[in-house]
């Protein structure tokens, strides 16, 4: 008798454990053949032969249906200063790249506008990168 009691208990708690799991997750669409790149760093050299190389090839190549690179930080502050990487972000555009970048840091460094004018999509980003860490995405940081 206790045994069974106990089996049944272990089999709720189970299908309860695997409803929640399914129930909070349910509203994320799985994305694996979407590539995330956070570009971070202002050292031009990283963003031009790493993370811009390697972002520009996954979407050329066809690596990944879906890329979208987001600007935060001192990527922002680099990117309304420096007319190549001005060029190099709009050649990703044209080829199909998704460019977002971080509302707070923008604002934070009073460039928000000027990003807006690059044609860089600025916005709050915390929700957008916590669901494409949670959708399955691939996320890459520089």
């Amino acid at each position: 008798m206790k045994t069974k009691f106990i089996l049944s208990l272990i089999t709720a708690l189970f299908f309860f454990n695997a409803s929640q799991s399914s129930a909070q997750t349910e509203n994320i669409e799985v994305t694996p053949d979407k590539l995330v790149v956070l570009w971070t760093s202002d050292d031009p050299y990283v963003a031009e032969k790493v993370a811009f190389m390697y972002t520009h090839a996954a979407k050329r190549a066809g690596w990944f249906s879906e890329v979208t690179l987001i600007v935060w930080g001192p990527s922002q502050k680099l990117t309304v200063e420096n007319l190549k990487i001005q060029k190099k972000l709009k050649a990703m555009q044209d080829d199909g790249i998704v460019i977002q970048a971080c509302i707070s840091c923008a604002n934070s460094y009073g460039i928000a506008e000027e990003l807006k004018k690059l044609g860089i999509e600025v916005k709050g980003m915390g929700k957008p990168l916590t669901h494409y860490l949670k959708s399955g995405a691939k996320v890459l940081t520089f």
